[in-house]
């Protein structure tokens, strides 16, 4: 039971101190890839927490599968006489409610993240496939037109994939402009950020009191499009993404689960554009992220070695 018990306080230190320290490393953009990594990261290593938490009090529990009465009284008077005094049965007792809640939230959790991610699926692939039937196949591009005053360009995954855009937009780009923000949606499509987001925002949804889940959703998203953002700032240059980002702002929200140019944070996006971090910034920034990243990932081995070190008590413990 420690070792779940141990896995649940990894679990809550994570959620409780990741989001202000990720939020701050974060906030400017420097090094957005690195800052997706380690807002996934410490996600990951929640679930993750939680699904160990589930494996290790099944496994205790299965000898006992049939007697689920004689488990629950042998659990809970081992960690009462494990306990010095009435205080410490008092919190092993509390622990050992945290660590049920964990598993009955990871549970959850799962079965409605997987739900909405095949709603969205469902969704998005209709929404791709209604594009290419109604749109107009945009000449020399990879995206199609759709007839439409607003100004607007967006992603959707499917089969295939397709980038839309707007009349409206088409005649607000000039060439370089066009070629800069698909560049933009392309970049979206072939990182995959479509899947990575519809994970997060799952999860989000499904426990929207862990402020890990709800804060990194908003954060990731952002992040990404500054991800995609680099990129075709490399092929295109930033001025012409920049002037591509200015012509299209203001747009309408663009349908849920696609990704626009102009759907998260422009102001910001536009400002890294113009201005971009010095090398050092970003150095710096890039070696704080890594060492919160790996601090992240072997938080479990601390935890070993602190047991291991007697500080505290991770080991099996017979129920």
């Amino acid at each position: 039971m420690s070792i779940t018990v141990c896995l649940v306080l990894y679990s809550i230190a994570i959620a409780v101190i990741g989001p202000p320290v990720l939020v701050r490393l974060t906030d400017r953009g420097i090094a957005p890839h690195l800052g997706v990594a380690a807002w996934c990261a410490a996600i990951a290593g929640v679930v993750l927490a939680w699904f160990g938490s589930v494996v290790t009090l099944v496994a205790e529990f299965a000898p006992s599968w049939n007697q689920p009465a004689r488990w629950v009284v042998d659990c809970f008077t081992g960690l009462v006489d494990g306990a010095d005094g009435v205080s410490g049965a008092a919190l092993r007792i509390l622990l050992v409610v945290l660590s049920v809640s964990a598993v009955l939230a990871f549970s959850a959790a799962a079965w409605r993240t997987g739900r909405g991610l095949l709603r969205m699926r469902a969704r998005t692939h209709r929404h791709a496939r209604m594009a290419r039937i109604i749109g107009q196949r945009l000449a020399g591009f990879d995206a199609v037109i759709l007839d439409a005053p607003a100004r607007a360009a967006y992603c959707v995954a499917g089969r295939p994939h397709t980038i839309v855009i707007t009349s409206g937009a088409l005649a607000a780009l000039d060439r370089r402009q066009l070629g800069a923000v698909l560049a933009h949606e392309r970049a979206h499509l072939s990182g995959r950020h479509h899947q990575l987001l519809a994970l997060v925002r799952g999860l989000a949804a499904s426990l929207p009191g862990v402020r890990l889940f709800s804060v990194g959703a908003v954060e990731i998203a952002r992040l990404l499009e500054m991800c995609a953002d680099d990129t075709a700032a490399r092929t295109h240059g930033s001025s012409a993404l920049l002037g591509g980002l200015l012509s299209l702002a203001g747009a309408p929200p663009a349908p849920a689960g696609t990704l626009a140019a102009t759907g998260v944070d422009v102001l910001t996006r536009a400002s890294r554009l113009a201005a971009p971090p010095s090398l050092s910034t970003h150095v710096r920034t890039g070696a704080l992220l890594s060492t919160a990243i790996a601090v992240i990932a072997l938080g479990p081995a601390m935890f070993g070695l602190l047991s291991a070190a007697g500080v505290i008590m991770c080991g099996p413990m017979g129920i």
